[in-house]
């Protein structure tokens, strides 16, 4: 609302000066061209008339050029302020009339999740929400953000999560918990309204800082999550140090099964093969779940895939088969030698960083905007002289957890020019930027409004378990009661949904070989899929019954 009312003060100031630079000037050449010296006053009447084109008064008809120019000039500045008038007034009045407002009271609910204020990162969790099939009601204090969320399809309501009244409206007392994404101020504000409204509630919130989480406790929230520094302590796993050569963690499946990320090294008697040449089936009893070929995920893969230094696979398979087929991954010769690392953005991922690598006996470089204790270098990321300062050329890595993704485009294409070589990893605030991150020339990015849906999944939903969320892709233990009487090869999951699943689990015990024609699903199974956000979307909305 702050830009229609900046415009209109705009227009109304260049009306007053217009008006009275054109008064004197008009009475300025009446009394020297025309020889009609004449009162001010009367002189902006004239104006006036010629700006509203109701007529000239007794002025006309003028004897000299210059007033006849003078009065041509008047009567355009009329018709152009005129014409500006219409945009700024009649427009957005017409506009306002023509689009439906957000409503104010959401419609009778039962068992559903409130959200407080919108951010990319809830997007996520809004996708897991109408995939399920779940009611809710999103509260946006901000009306043209409502509106403009109200028109793109969200069940939301406009009023201020802060009063009892709002929250009352969105039908708290019949809700399944809240969740809060605002500022953090705002969030324990949000949070005694809601204990207030509600005492009984489930209460959930993501916060920026994670230093902050007792005091949001406090004021009565349940569960408190904090997705930047889970991500920054992810972006950590990633980097080329000793430790995290040594020390690749996958995600347990069963007793003795684990789903691993591996990439490919240059030295590795795997790279530049395809997948048909590797036959890493045959070979080490794997199962490929899928790759990131050119930045882009593949399930399944193709035999002629080639696996290219760099390639990143998603295996299964038993600790002893994927710890033969890591071994094979990496280097012949590992260097651990000490790597150095430019670390910019020092907010709480970039923190986290600075903390999963305090023993990896990296030499770390510390870049941010402003000083604080630990870093190194002060100044903009997109400098770069600064760069240059940090030490960028000379560098193994880089990691980028800076603020915004506009920023961090611009800094991964200036720090590619500067050093080609350099690994570039990269925490994304917003999914759509993954990609354009991936084209400026990063190497490994994680996107923070996925990880903090993944949060949110995996504390709302009890019956939904989010083995990881450091990966880019999901691993999800989810009740089978869609595919009951049925198999895997019979509804073609993989093929429609992209989806894989890698194990099933019955009466306690988890299965991890299992023939997808002849295996048929049982009331209370559960299976472990993996996949993409948007392939488990897919499955929640084909086989959720």
């Amino acid at each position: 609302m702050q830009r229609p009312s900046r415009r209109t003060g705009y227009y109304l100031a260049l009306v007053i000066v217009l008006t009275l630079l054109l008064t004197v000037v008009y009475n300025v050449g009446m009394a020297s061209w025309e020889n009609r010296p004449q009162p001010l006053y009367r002189s902006l009447q004239v104006v006036i008339q010629s700006f509203t084109t109701t007529g000239y008064g007794e002025d006309a008809p003028w004897l000299t050029p210059q007033m006849n120019l003078l009065a041509i000039v008047m009567q355009f500045t009329g018709i152009g302020l005129i014409l500006t008038a219409v945009d700024v007034f009649a427009v957005p009045w017409i506009r306002d009339a023509l689009t439906p407002s957000a409503p104010q009271v959401a419609p009778e609910l039962d068992d559903h999740v409130i959200i407080c204020e919108h951010t990319p990162r809830t997007d996520a969790f809004i996708g897991e929400l109408e995939a399920r099939g779940r009611d809710y009601v999103h509260i946006e204090s901000d009306p043209e953000t409502a509106r403009e969320l109200y028109e793109r399809g969200y069940r939301l309501i406009e009023g201020d999560a802060e009063t009892t009244e709002t929250l009352a409206n969105a039908h708290i007392e019949s809700a399944m918990c809240v969740v809060i994404d605002a500022a953090d101020d705002r969030s324990a504000s949000i949070a005694l309204a809601v204990r207030e409204a509600r005492p009984d509630v489930r209460v959930i919130a993501l916060v920026e800082d994670a230093d902050l989480a007792q005091y949001h406790r406090a004021a009565g929230v349940d569960d408190v999550l904090s997705p930047r520094q889970l991500l920054g302590e992810s972006l950590a796993e990633h980097l080329p140090t000793a430790v995290t050569t040594e020390i690749d963690e996958g995600v347990t499946i069963g007793e003795d099964f684990e789903l691993v990320e591996l990439t490919i090294s240059e030295d590795s008697d795997l790279a530049h093969t395809t997948f048909a040449e590797a036959a890493l089936r045959d070979r080490f009893g794997v199962n490929v779940v899928g790759a990131w070929l050119d930045s882009d995920f593949k399930t399944p893969v193709d035999l002629d895939d080639r696996l290219e230094a760099g390639t990143r696979l998603l295996v299964t398979g038993e600790s002893d088969q994927v710890e033969s087929l890591r071994e094979i991954t990496v280097s012949a010769v590992r260097d651990f030698t000490a790597q150095r690392i430019v670390l910019a953005g020092y907010g709480d991922s970039g923190r986290a960083v600075y903390d999963g690598l305090a023993g990896s006996g990296s030499r770390l470089t510390v870049l941010d905007i402003e000083q604080q204790e630990q870093v190194d270098v002060v100044g903009d990321a997109r400098d770069p002289d600064v760069l240059e300062a940090a030490g960028i050329r000379d560098a193994d890595a880089l990691v980028l957890t800076v603020a915004d993704d506009t920023t961090a485009v611009f800094t991964t294409l200036i720090v590619r020019e500067l050093n080609p070589d350099l690994q570039i990893i990269v925490r994304a605030n917003e999914e759509e930027d993954v990609e354009k991150l991936y084209r400026a020339g990063a190497d490994y990015v994680q996107s923070l409004a996925t990880v903090s849906g993944r949060m949110l999944a995996s504390t709302v939903f009890e019956d939904e378990e989010v083995l990881t969320y450091q990966t880019q892709i999901n691993v999800v233990r989810l009740p089978a009661s869609g595919l009951e009487g049925t198999t895997l090869a019979a509804e073609e999951v993989r093929t429609t949904t992209g989806c894989t699943v890698i194990a099933v689990i019955r009466d306690g015990k988890t299965i991890t070989r299992f023939d997808p024609v002849n295996f048929t699903f049982e009331a209370g199974d559960e299976f472990v899929i993996t996949g993409t956000d948007e392939a488990i979307t897919q499955f929640e909305q084909q086989f959720r019954a």
